[in-house]
């Protein structure tokens, strides 16, 4: 049970390489340095998610944004500490504000019934609802790969 009186991340960011489970359950559809459709690399990792998906914080942070950000849909930017921040966008719902404090598993979002329209987005192969996950080192996008547990699966997965 998380104290709900802290509010700074219970571990340092950089030390939950492979530890963190995607924000919604879903189907990579472009990882980060993959063509992202406009003559660019992608900056982030894309999932394919079901409609009306529940989005989760995936680390402790304070949200530092939280709305609606040009074509992009609801966007939600979160300070992980050790100068990480996670740029999530292509939700319908955010459910958090400025400057609360998240708990890693905690609801912050919900997607849509469909795609969010953006550039990037239209390039995709797929009507499904789409999570755009960008993560920041010092302002810079770094690769999450080496952060998730899951590689293709999303959240729902059998171990046994």
């Amino acid at each position: 049970m998380p104290d709900k009186n802290r509010i700074a991340p219970a571990y340092a960011f950089s030390e939950l390489k492979a530890k963190l489970d995607y924000p919604v359950e879903g189907e990579v559809l472009r990882k980060f340095g993959d063509p992202d459709g406009t003559g660019h690399s992608s900056r982030g990792l894309v999932l394919a998610t079901g409609p009306d998906g529940l989005v989760t914080a995936p680390a402790d942070g304070t949200v530092v944004f939280a709305g609606t950000f040009r074509s992009y849909g609801e966007m939600i930017i979160l300070n992980l500490g050790d100068g990480y921040h996670m740029v999530l966008s292509g939700m319908d719902q955010v459910k958090v504000s400025a400057g609360k404090f998240v708990f890693s598993g905690e609801p912050i979002a919900a997607m849509g019934a469909k795609r969010v329209a953006s550039a990037t987005a239209l390039a995709l192969e797929t009507d499904r609802p789409t999570l755009y996950i960008e993560l920041r080192k010092d302002g810079e996008p770094v690769d999450s790969r080496p952060w998730w547990i899951a590689t293709d699966a999303g959240k729902a997965r059998n171990d046994s």
